[in-house]
């Protein structure tokens, strides 16, 4: 592990209010390291440089730490039966850093691409996480199965899609009384009107937004905290590709 890896780690997890131990420390820069590597075969990430990968990657993922804190689902110790579906996960964003910093957190990886899902059960597997489940399908086909749908505490999305979209891939995921956050980057009052009757079609309502910033550079992001009031309706999520091609509105 290089040293300037080890102190800005350790630099923007107290920033978030984070203190790794030697072993999350080790368990992150292994992530790294088969990040960089698997992604000269496989398209993962266009941020390979380190610094880049600490801050646009694990400190994004880990940004939601205060969020969950303040949430308190099943009290003090609510990581401990906190059950967690990270949706389009990718890379692992923002399963993995999660899971690292709350081991005990119960995580399931959901990706359409199966030569991905594949490398994340290796990631896990390397770094010795327990209690992931990684799974390959679609969104749309996943959040119906009976197995899935509505069992959720808390969904998580870091996925490239407007608002709308994706509270409709997300939102059955979600048991009454859970939440669903995704990562939002840039400007979002606009694409958060737009989307606020589609969170309520899908039995959400919005708690709170929070805005801030990337440590060390101009990049505006956004935490949509959003609670699952009432089921979501059988008709949701739509057939594939609908939720992308026709918003709810």
């Amino acid at each position: 592990m290089t040293e300037t890896f080890r102190i800005q780690m350790n630099q923007e997890s107290a920033q978030l209010g984070i203190t790794l131990s030697d072993v999350q420390m080790e368990q992150f820069y292994s992530y790294y390291e088969m990040l960089v590597e698997k992604n000269k075969v496989m398209n993962l990430t266009a941020i390979t440089e380190e610094n880049e990968v600490v801050t646009k990657h694990f400190s994004d993922s880990l940004s939601l730490f205060g969020l969950l804190k303040e949430m308190q689902v099943g009290g003090d110790a609510w990581y401990k039966t906190c059950n967690v579906i990270d949706v389009g996960t990718g890379a692992g964003f923002p399963g993995i850093p999660l899971k690292i910093v709350f081991p005990e957190l119960k995580v399931t990886l959901l990706d359409s691409l199966n030569k991905r899902v594949k490398w994340l059960e290796e990631v896990c597997t390397e770094l010795h996480l327990e209690g992931v489940c990684c799974v390959h399908g679609r969104a749309e086909d996943i959040g119906r199965q009976a197995g899935h749908r509505e069992v959720y505490d808390l969904c998580v999305s870091r996925a490239v899609a407007n608002l709308a979209s994706l509270s409709e891939y997300c939102m059955p995921f979600v048991k009454v009384g859970g939440y669903f956050i995704p990562y939002k980057s840039g400007e979002i009052d606009e694409e958060l009107n737009q989307a606020k009757k589609a969170i309520g079609l899908l039995g959400g309502k919005l708690k709170s937004v929070e805005k801030f910033v990337l440590p060390g550079t101009d990049a505006a992001r956004s935490l949509v905290m959003i609670e699952k009031v009432k089921p979501v309706s059988k008709k949701f999520p739509r057939k594939a590709g609908l939720p992308t091609k026709e918003p709810l509105k």
